[in-house]
């Protein structure tokens, strides 16, 4: 396997990186992801734009703002040749997910290792000509923006919030006021930009250009609280009427005081060890979902094949179009794929499964106690993925 080093600046360690710039402001790390440099090309983009399978977007802008329409038009996948006829001089391309597409750049995400690899959300890329963009604008997560094909120039500007006003009638998130422009730069092939949530940054390609997103996400309140609900309801003691102490009071009336009697008894609960079993399960099963709905390979292995591969020298590798996980609680370690508690492994799958969702590549040897037949499940169900690329 080969080794990617840290995207950071030769001088910076990851805790330097966590406690000054993460979430609070921006970083340019030249030459942050030279494996990048001539990875793809525009062409690859384009085609893979067309594949009725990709989650892909056109953005087109048209030069001034037309009366009465919008000056941006979306077009979402799938698709068409005849799309891409007759654009105008400023249009991207995004396509998104695309680790599935490539495991050998998912495997970049290695480079990220200082950040939890559950608040990975996706590789997203941006196509776009001279002049192309995707307008001023701010994201809500944290993103490390990378140059793989051409030049981009990017400005960063002032942090937004609730009350920012965008661009009416547009089909994308605009705003017209970046406050004092903080950062001006010309990206290069290989060059990496962190930008925090909330920072409002505009990008445009100095010539035809592929720039490389990977967006780190958290969880939202509300997905916690569905999945709460969800977890809960396999919970038989919570379907059992409360006891409430007892006033006189008017027959139509619903107290504040009861109100806050079963307030007092769901904040014991989730205070209390079976909370946090519930609330620890809730939490692993959103942030290992999957964003996107898995691709079915063309090809796949068998057993036979799986097993000679990795005799001659493949390795076992944790799929990172996916999400592979573990939480360790009060009752031991809890394994979770793809939203789903992976429940009935036995103690070396669990070692095993545990090693590769830290980013370990496993050879025959490392697994040679695992069941062929359950290998191939952890290949079909997508939890893993066979590295025979490089020369072992």
């Amino acid at each position: 396997m080969t080794f990617i080093p840290l995207c950071l600046p030769d001088t910076m360690t990851p805790e330097q990186f966590l406690s000054e710039y993460w979430q609070k402001k921006p970083l340019l790390i030249k030459q942050g992801l030279p494996q990048l440099i001539d990875m793809f090309e525009p062409d690859d983009m384009l085609g893979l734009a067309l594949d009725e399978e990709s989650s892909a977007r056109l953005l087109t802008q048209a030069p001034t703002k037309p009366a009465d329409k919008p000056q941006w038009q979306l077009k979402k996948s799938p698709l068409s040749e005849t799309d891409f006829d007759n654009l105008p001089a400023q249009w991207t391309v995004l396509v998104q997910n695309m680790e599935q597409w490539s495991p050998e750049l998912g495997q970049l995400w290695q480079a990220f290792d200082f950040i939890p690899q559950w608040q990975r959300d996706d590789i997203m890329v941006s196509y776009a000509p001279k002049g192309g963009s995707v307008g001023k604008h701010y994201d809500d997560y944290d993103v490390f923006l990378a140059q793989g094909y051409g030049s981009r120039r990017w400005q960063l500007g002032k942090y937004c919030d609730k009350n920012t006003e965008f661009v009416k009638d547009e089909p994308i998130r605009l705003f017209d006021d970046m406050g004092e422009i903080i950062f001006d730069e010309v990206l290069q092939a290989g060059d990496v930009l962190y930008v925090p949530p909330k920072l409002s940054h505009f990008g445009v390609a100095q010539d035809d250009c592929l720039t490389f997103s990977f967006g780190c996400r958290r969880p939202n309140l509300m997905q916690i609280i569905d999945s709460l609900a969800d977890i809960a309801t396999n919970d038989s003691d919570l379907f059992i009427p409360l006891l409430l102490p007892q006033t006189r009071q008017p027959s139509g009336e619903l107290q504040a005081e009861s109100i806050s009697a079963i307030k007092d008894q769901l904040l014991q609960l989730l205070e209390s060890a079976r909370g946090d079993d519930i609330i620890g399960q809730a939490v692993s099963e959103v942030v290992s979902k999957r964003q996107y709905d898995a691709l079915v390979p063309e090809e796949t292995l068998d057993t036979d094949e799986l097993m000679q591969a990795l005799a001659e020298g493949a390795t076992l590798q944790a799929d990172y179009s996916n999400r592979l996980l573990y939480h360790k609680s009060a009752d031991g370690l809890s394994l979770y794929a793809n939203g789903q508690r992976l429940d009935g492994l036995d103690t070396i799958a669990i070692q095993i499964l545990q090693r590769l969702a830290d980013g370990e590549a496993l050879q025959a040897d490392d697994v040679a106690d695992i069941e062929p037949d359950d290998l191939m499940e952890w290949l079909e169900n997508g939890w893993v993925w066979v590295n025979v690329a490089d020369n072992f």
